[in-house]
């Protein structure tokens, strides 16, 4: 038994399939079979049921690939640990990100990421909040951008601003003529919001349920550009992160008198991660990047490890 036969393992179990785990792990199909049939001759244990269509772990298969997915997991932590010993600002780094934040905060903050961590690798992943969180506890990423808090004390919180939520409204709508608007003007008010999975969403809902506004039911979006197309065709009003705003889209934003209604972005990691110096040099940066921008308040706290 080694590294490498556990890591064939564990892609095997993540495809469920022979060949497209050889793919991802590059080796071929026979190779990878007859590893994992020498696996299961050293172990003595049949880890899969094969059938001609499909293959499944066996019961003791899924414990084994449970411990299987700790050791690589540690062994990645040694291989980090060793890596930023030589140089703490080099190397990899797998991010991810929420759609809802993606496309309005990487075009602030990746040219400048890039030019001041030149020997790092950034790797980008955009996922909903509840696949970031699983992609990080089973190690394939080191840290993600995403709004808190997140219920989950496995992980540690940088903390990096708190954007504002507006009004998106339609040009001729009577609010339209205001330069702000008030919580209560969404009362009984009908707002459109992105479909399950985001967490955006849970965000917007827990506005509409402090002033008694509802939810459209003939319609959800997959995207905030979506919804900011939908309420550029009069169909609705709904409620947008001050970075998503866009000037000349036929949609009119009105921010909100105090109180208003916002969002806690950070950046979140496995507290046994070897890479906090670089992430605590890369928040640092987009803080500062952030704050010239002055679109968002920018926080200044360190790593909370507790549950968010």
């Amino acid at each position: 038994m080694n590294i490498r036969n556990l890591k064939y393992l564990v892609s095997v179990a993540d495809h469920n399939h022979f060949g497209k785990a050889a793919d991802a792990c590059f080796v071929s199909q026979p190779a990878l079979s007859m590893q994992i049939k020498k696996l299961e001759e050293t172990l003595g244990v049949q880890l899969f049921e094969r059938t001609n269509k499909k293959i499944f772990l066996t019961e003791i298969g899924k414990l084994i690939t449970q411990h299987a997915r700790d050791i690589l997991s540690r062994v990645d932590i040694i291989q980090n640990i060793a890596n930023v010993a030589k140089d703490p600002l080099c190397g990899e780094l797998h991010l991810g990100i929420i759609p809802t934040l993606a496309p309005y905060l990487l075009p602030y903050i990746i040219p400048s990421l890039s030019k001041s961590f030149s020997k790092l690798t950034i790797y980008l992943v955009e996922e909903t909040t509840a696949n970031l969180l699983i992609k990080l506890s089973q190690g394939k990423l080191d840290a993600a951008l995403l709004a808190l808090p997140v219920v989950d004390d496995d992980f540690c919180a940088l903390p990096l601003f708190e954007e504002e939520f507006v009004l998106a409204i339609p040009p001729n709508h009577p609010l339209a003529k205001r330069k702000t608007a008030k919580l209560s003007d969404l009362e009984n008010k009908s707002l459109l919001l992105l479909e399950d999975g985001h967490c955006l969403r849970n965000q917007a809902l827990a506005v509409c349920h402090q002033v008694n506004a509802t939810e459209s039911k003939n319609f959800r979006a997959t995207s905030l550009e979506t919804l900011r197309h939908m309420v550029a065709c009069h169909v609705g009003m709904t409620l947008m992160p001050k970075l998503a705003c866009k000037s000349n889209d036929n949609v009119c934003y009105l921010p909100f008198n105090s109180p208003k209604p916002v969002r806690t972005i950070g950046m979140i990691f496995r507290p046994s991660m070897a890479k906090k110096i670089l992430l605590e040099n890369m928040v640092n940066q987009i803080r500062t990047l952030m704050t010239k921008q002055n679109i968002v308040r920018v926080i200044n706290t360190s790593i909370i490890c507790r549950k968010m």
